[in-house]
Order: structure tokens, then C-alpha cells, then sequence
């Protein structure tokens, strides 16, 4: 079975929405878009480009496939290695309004998400990724569903946006499988569910 890996990027405070572009993702009033862009350095498109290889078929939600739809297709350059992956291999979007795709390769998922998503991994061969989503990615770990997360936290607050854990976010563990911060000061974490928090006490010593 393949694995289903989230990549995401979050401001400091937790915000996901619009990281590409002022007019990417506006719901709310949000008038912050961009904010990822003065940090996309060597270090940043080494590492995405590393997930990219990785690869077997995507899973998005509707607002970021309809960006990426919008953009993607034009970039024809066979050697870039993002493009290249997105245009060619299968797409699969959440939704339950889009009966008409007009990105080749894609197939709208709708039904039973849990058994869909679960298939789809059973078929996938590489990983299946997905990128931004921030709603279908907060389905998606309430469902004990993702492998893996790849966090990258970008040195910015926001103070504004729709957040990737928000108050009743269902509790859950990770286990930390590498990192690194970027020459811009990204911080690139890589995170494996580990089911629910444990909790504990810090004792006092007895000599106090």
C-alpha cells in the first residue's frame, strides 16, 4: 500500500491559506497572499523538488486544484520537475460539485472519503501527496488517514487566515522523522502519525 503524505505550508502561527499569491485564496476578507514567496530559496525548491521525485498520483482538495489547475498546465517545460509530475501523473480532487475536469489526467472523488482515500493508496504505486488542502488534509488526520506530514513553518505571523489545526482539532501524536531549516529560515519538519497524545505529570524532587 502507498503511503499518503501531506506537505503544507504554515506561518508561525499557524496559517496555511494563499501561501503562492495575493489572489490565490481571498475567503474571509484574507488580504495576505504571498507570504511564502520571499522564502522560496535553493534550500526551499531542493526540498519540494525531493518530495516531487517521490511521487505516484496526487490527492487535492477543490480550492487548490482549481489553483493549481489554473496554473500548472501552462508550464510546458518538460524539465521542470514539478510541473513535469502534476501535468502527467493521476489527479484525484475532492469534491462534490465538479462533474467536468478539464486538467487531463484528473478523476473527481466523492462518496465515502475514508474508503475512497483508502483505496486509492492501495493502488498507488510511490506516494500519494497531498499539497495545500488545508481542509481536506484536516478530514484526512481527524480520519487517522495520513502517513506522513511535511511541515514547513515560515518565519512570518500573520495574525489572520484559516489555520491547519484549529481549536478542536481531534488530539493527535507525530513522531519526528527529520528536519532542517533552510538558508531563509524555513523550518522543514517531517512527521509519522503516532495515534493519540499520552500525558504525564512533572514530579517535583522530593528535596524541595
Amino acid at each position: 500500500m502507498g503511503k499518503l503524505v501531506l506537505t503544507t505550508f504554515v506561518s508561525l502561527d499557524g496559517v496555511y491559506q494563499a501561501p503562492g499569491g495575493p489572489d490565490e485564496d481571498t475567503r474571509d476578507g484574507f488580504d495576505q497572499g504571498g507570504w511564502s514567496v520571499p522564502y522560496g530559496d535553493e534550500d526551499f525548491l531542493r526540498f519540494v523538488t525531493d518530495v516531487f521525485d517521490r511521487v505516484g498520483a496526487f490527492l487535492l482538495g477543490r480550492v487548490t486544484y482549481d489553483i493549481f489547475a489554473g496554473y500548472w498546465p501552462k508550464v510546458t517545460d518538460p524539465d521542470d520537475p514539478i510541473a513535469g509530475r502534476l501535468n502527467a501523473l493521476p489527479k484525484y480532487v475532492v469534491s462534490t460539485t465538479l462533474t467536468d475536469p478539464q486538467w487531463a489526467g484528473t478523476t473527481v472523488v466523492g462518496g465515502d472519503l475514508a474508503k475512497e482515500v483508502t483505496a486509492l493508496k492501495e493502488r498507488t504505486d510511490g506516494e500519494l501527496q497531498i499539497h495545500g488542502s488545508g481542509a481536506l488534509a484536516q478530514s484526512l488526520l481527524a480520519q487517522d488517514l495520513i502517513d506522513t506530514v511535511h511541515l514547513l513553518t515560515f518565519p512570518v505571523v500573520l495574525g489572520a487566515g484559516r489555520r491547519l489545526f484549529p481549536e478542536g482539532a481531534v488530539p493527535t501524536a507525530f513522531r519526528h522523522t527529520g528536519g532542517h531549516v533552510t538558508a531563509a529560515g524555513v523550518s522543514v519538519q517531517s512527521y509519522d502519525l503516532a495515534g493519540r497524545p499520552e500525558y504525564g505529570t512533572y514530579d517535583l524532587p522530593e528535596n524541595m
